[in-house]
């Protein structure tokens, strides 16, 4: 069976260096943990280090999150669906909302469970994603507050995950600018001005995140130490926390190109191939993992020498060139991953969880 590993040394390493630039800057943050698809021993560790509040888009995960810790504060970050109301107060402290009769639905279902149930509201800021218009938000603000058992905890964007629209310093101080009106027209403290996550990052090395953006919802950074603004690694972290291995469990010199009439793989495709390679052979290994499991274009082979070159519903085929390295039936392939990549592997039941602690 493949397996994928998660080292909490560097896990840790990470952690801490986001939990010391973000303090020291006045930031409160978030880990979201939704690329862990509701993994216990994952969670547990993530726990471990201190994390504060945990964000998800699954009630079960959030459930999951609480049954390890209730000092944990949880956060369902997505506009609620009418079905999940009564899950969502009871397993999440907060929930993002953009939806005035969600949130009459939430008020309703947290006066039944006798809970006061905090929500954060999004503003629709260019990415056109989840928010309420600009122009509305005054309005919608003047009727929200007036819920009971509501508290309204903060505001927030989403920016990047759609469309790729990037934070910038006018955007967020224009976000900052919507907290101030609203304390000041409704004499309400708002507690979280959420403009942060992984991509708003490299805006504090800049000098460019307004003081007023006081917290970050951070995933990809923290898991794997990426710099999405640049798309690289940050120095100070490490990008390799997760590892995915998997077995050989066929390996045959063969030919380059297969023989016969070509039509549409199970992909829908029609693959080319290059008409040198057609009297030539190499060493062809099959993976015990396939689409299943994985997207092959999230995953990487660690050997920079081997190629994939093909890929079925379970079963990757891992070009070994001479096998100068000698791999032999049983061998373990290791492979890197970027977040969808990671994300996938671990939504699949195939692949096993494993903790490495050394």
């Amino acid at each position: 069976m493949a397996f994928i590993t998660l080292d909490t040394k560097k896990l840790k390493k990470n952690y801490d260096y986001l939990e010391e630039l973000l303090s020291q800057n006045g930031i409160t943050w978030a880990v979201v943990s939704k690329m862990l698809c509701g993994n216990k021993r994952y969670l547990e560790e993530v726990i471990k280090l201190g994390v504060r509040q945990l964000c998800d888009s699954r009630v079960s995960n959030l459930k999951m999150i609480k049954s390890i810790s209730d000092q944990v504060e949880t956060v369902y970050i997505k506009p609620p669906p009418k079905h999940a109301i009564e899950k969502i107060v009871k397993y999440a402290d907060i929930s993002f909302n953009t939806e005035k009769d969600t949130i009459e639905r939430l008020s309703k279902e947290a006066q039944k469970q006798g809970k006061t149930h905090k929500i954060i509201i999004m503003i629709e800021m260019g990415e056109l994603r989840e928010g309420v218009l600009q122009e509305d938000f005054l309005n919608f603000y003047d009727s929200v507050f007036k819920f009971p058992n509501i508290e309204v905890v903060g505001i927030g964007t989403n920016l990047t995950c759609m469309y790729g629209i990037l934070p910038s310093h006018d955007k967020l101080v224009q976000l900052c600018l919507y907290e101030q009106l609203l304390e000041a027209k409704f004499n309400k403290e708002i507690q979280y001005v959420s403009g942060g996550a992984s991509v708003t990052v490299p805006l504090i090395f800049q000098g460019l995140l307004p003081k007023g953006i006081n917290h970050f919802r951070i995933g990809e950074t923290f898991f794997l130490g990426t710099d999405v603004y640049n798309n690289v690694t940050f120095d100070q972290m490490e990008n390799d926390a997760f590892q995915l291995y998997a077995e050989i469990i066929e390996l045959t010199k063969k030919r380059m190109t297969p023989i016969g009439e070509l039509g549409k793989n199970l992909l829908g495709e029609t693959v080319i191939f290059d008409d040198a390679d057609q009297s030539a052979t190499s060493y062809r290994a099959l993976i015990d993992l396939g689409l299943l499991d994985i997207d092959e274009s999230h995953i990487k082979l660690k050997n920079k020498n081997l190629k994939v070159v093909g890929a079925s519903s379970d079963m990757l085929v891992v070009d070994l060139g001479k096998n100068e390295e000698n791999y032999q039936v049983g061998s373990q392939l290791e492979f890197e991953m970027d977040y969808m990549g990671v994300l996938r592997v671990m939504n699949s039941k195939y692949i096993e969880k494993r903790i490495k602690s050394e």
